[in-house]
């Protein structure tokens, strides 16, 4: 029997394969037409005496990516309708929906038959939930396997039981770990948790699920049978002594108390192992609830899960331009960007020469990518043929004609326009007319740098975070003459090396930078105030910043402030800097010699391993310290977010960001602005925009103009509208940027 989901195939032993495999799908997940078939198999087999036991697995070469969470937002949607009538009614149909699926493993638990799952790929959320429901666990050993519970990322957490299986199956510290991270777990770490049964080679792994069966595999749940002890002892034990205060400490530390969803984790696991499984399960659903209808919840589910799917598809391309087809890409420029710009293309297995000046620089470069894969084989993230495999699509050169066959040249040289120029014209000499020429600036403006160019069409800035590796937003910044056909290659490009593109129009700093620049300018700011350094960065950290500005600033350098503030005198004119600015980087830099970690001293002194680095502690004495038991934290919170919020809202103004999708995963994967809030235009959307701008007249009037709402965000809160509903980017027929 077979449909579009789920195909079965009965044994002479009687024993069920269930293949799983959406063909309208790449990857297979959760939806309730998914949910109601597997409803309808369990009653079926439980129904059929011919059917000794399952094995379910996934038709694809990944098992699966969990729940389909638009249904989540069916699910808001659908309760949002019924509470204008019945509210309690409203919260009971919510109540139900979230539980379906818990229930339904449930099911599958109590059938009186065994169940394995035989786990032939990447394993998350609500699949690896099922897997644990199953009475065997069976897992392929391959690096490509993967399994985790990663939906406190997205603002949720293991809601289909989850929760209260880990901790029953491994000890509770293991657990929460696992579920308060997302961590992904190998095959060999999920064996010794004790989260699987058995790690065989991949070719096997349907006769060794098959044989777990036949050697009388029972169908009871260990927590089902009377006298069952939790691994990691009872919750008032000297064992539950030591751990839950500890971890109620730790998830505060990390999580500022920012994320519902990673408290609610603990509250789940602490209060259902005390009380039999079904009611541990209940407790659970009711915590789902509750944490589906946060505003964290609804803002991280739409930003980076929703609009990043959709932006990672192709949202922002072009239509009826046919996909490229990269045979040969050229990356100019050697250096630190370069290099990491001609890896992640190689890794993606599209050949890239590295061009220098000389072949020493060339070399250099290609070297870096040597000592990734090095360090990669000795983690065991890739093997010596792969990295091989690799290195082998890079070829270095000094000769721009080796452009002539190129479909996409990169030039990441040095940030000076003359420097830029002439590269450009040595180029385009050797480059075929079609051939699109990206610029990896990540300040000057993309119109102005094409001005050097005979085919300006053909000219678009790709601007690469660093370190390109690791960094996975890459921001595409269209000229005033750059044509579709050149954003659709680039963001082709961006697609086949797996990065996430945001598409912004020209201006100086274009998007992201304009934000971080705000961010620091806030901690100068605060510095010249006397606010003392310490609480400048845990501040920002409580706001839900993943580094402090101060921190943040040292790994820039100090030194490229400094020349960000001068260009920015020179091009605008002095009134553009406050003169607080320039007077403490010329001093960290000119007067302390101070450039930030890449000479060991900035903001924080660097001493040797294993020492941590620290403020330097003469910072404090630039300026008069205030008390810090009259400084207002929650206030140095807002003034970070409001910053950042401002600038991302006069970016809409302006134009130079058209979809609020792109500016909220702009701000978080490009600086990792507070991912609660779903990123800086759902913070406003989520405050109000009235509620905001009321907020940043307080902070104008106590701190200055940089608070200052601009006409739109003023505009917006008198309409009582939102960034998502003014410029709602589902729009039919709505204007390219």
């Amino acid at each position: 029997m077979s449909n579009e989901i789920y195909t079965v195939d009965i044994d002479s032993d009687g024993i069920a394969l269930v293949t799983w495999d959406m063909t309208d799908r790449s990857m297979n997940v959760f939806t309730q037409a998914a949910l109601e078939q597997l409803d309808g198999l369990v009653d079926r087999f439980v129904a059929d005496d011919t059917v000794k036991g399952v094995v379910f697995t996934s038709g694809k070469s990944t098992f699966s990516g969990g729940a389909d969470l638009t249904m989540m937002k069916t699910m808001l949607a659908g309760m949002a309708e019924e509470k204008r009538n019945n509210p309690e009614k409203a919260q009971q149909m919510l109540f139900d929906q979230v539980g379906r699926m818990s229930w339904l493993y449930r099911k599958i638990e109590t059938c009186g038959k065994p169940w394995v799952s035989a786990i032939n790929g990447v394993c998350m959320g609500g699949a690896f939930e099922l897997s644990l429901a199953c009475h065997g666990r069976v897992v392929a050993d391959s690096p490509s396997v993967k399994m985790a519970l990663p939906e406190v990322k997205v603002g949720i957490f293991p809601g289909a039981g989850g929760t209260q299986r880990v901790p029953r199956l491994t000890n509770a510290q293991d657990a929460l770990q696992m579920m308060t991270t997302g961590q992904s777990l190998t095959p060999s770490r999920a064996k010794a948790m004790g989260l699987v049964h058995e790690v065989v080679e991949p070719k096997k792994l349907i006769s060794a699920a098959k044989a777990m069966i036949k050697a009388g595999l029972s169908p009871v749940a260990p927590w089902d049978v009377k006298g069952f002890k939790l691994p990691g002892g009872q919750i008032w034990s000297a064992q539950g002594a030591q751990l839950w205060p500890a971890a109620s400490a730790i998830l505060r530390r990390e999580t500022q108390d920012n994320y519902p969803a990673a408290k609610a984790i603990l509250q789940c696991v602490f209060e259902g192992l005390q009380v039999p499984f079904d009611t541990g399960l209940r407790i659970e659903q009711r915590y789902f609830s509750h944490i589906l209808q946060t505003p964290e919840a609804q803002s991280m589910i739409r930003s980076l899960f929703v609009s990043l799917q959709e932006i990672n598809k192709g949202a922002r391309r072009p239509e009826g331009i046919k996909p490229t087809k990269f045979r040969k890409i050229g990356v100019v420029g050697a250096g630190f960007m370069g290099a990491g710009i001609a890896y992640v293309t190689a890794k993606a297995g599209i050949p890239v020469v590295l061009i220098d000046r000389d072949d020493a620089a060339a070399q250099k470069g290609k070297a870096y990518s040597e000592d990734l894969v090095k360090k990669g084989i000795q983690k065991g993230k890739t093997t010596k043929e792969e990295g091989e495999k690799l290195l082998s699509m890079i070829s270095t050169s000094t000769d721009h004609a080796d452009l002539a066959d190129a479909d996409l040249v990169i030039e990441a040289v040095f940030e000076d326009r003359d420097v830029k120029k002439a590269v450009t014209e040595s180029i385009e000499a050797q480059i075929r007319p079609t051939t699109v020429y990206a610029s990896n600036t990540s300040t000057l403006p993309i119109s102005g740098l094409a001005k050097n160019s005979k085919r300006p069409k053909n000219f678009i800035g790709i601007h690469f975070f660093s370190p390109v590796d690791k960094m996975l937003l890459v921001e595409i910044i269209l000229g005033r003459k750059t044509s579709d056909k050149a954003l659709a290659v680039a963001l082709d490009y961006v697609a086949a090396i797996k990065k996430t593109p945001i598409v912004v129009n020209d201006t100086r700093g274009f998007f992201v930078n304009r934000c971080v620049l705000r961010y620091m300018n806030e901690s100068y700011n605060m510095l010249a105030e006397g606010v003392p350094p310490a609480m400048i960065e845990n501040a920002a950290k409580m706001a839900g910043m993943p580094v402090g500005p101060l921190s943040l600033n040292d790994e820039v350098a100090i030194d490229l402030s400094l020349k960000i503030v001068r260009a920015t005198i020179a091009d605008l004119g002095e009134k553009a800097v406050d003169p607080r600015h320039l007077a403490l980087v010329e001093r960290m830099v000119e007067k302390e010699g101070r450039l930030g970690r890449k000479n060991g001293k900035g903001f924080y002194d660097y001493p040797a391993k294993p020492a941590k680095k620290h403020l330097w502690p003469e910072l404090k004495t630039l300026y008069p310290q205030q008390d810090p038991a009259k400084i207002d934290v929650k206030e140095l919170q807002n003034r970070y977010l409001a910053a950042i919020a401002l600038e991302a809202a006069r970016t809409v103004e302006e134009g130079i960001v058209t979809d609020p999708r792109e500016a909220d995963i702009g701000t978080i994967l490009g600086f990792g602005f507070a991912p609660y809030t779903g990123g800086a235009l759902s913070y406003i959307d989520t405050m109000g925009a009235k509620a905001f701008v009321d907020m940043c007249k307080v902070l104008a009037r106590k701190y200055g103009k940089q608070f200052k709402a601009p006409k739109l965000l003023v505009e917006m809160a008198e309409k009582g509208e939102t960034f998502y509903g003014r410029f709602n980017p589902y729009r039919e027929n709505k204007a390219a940027a």
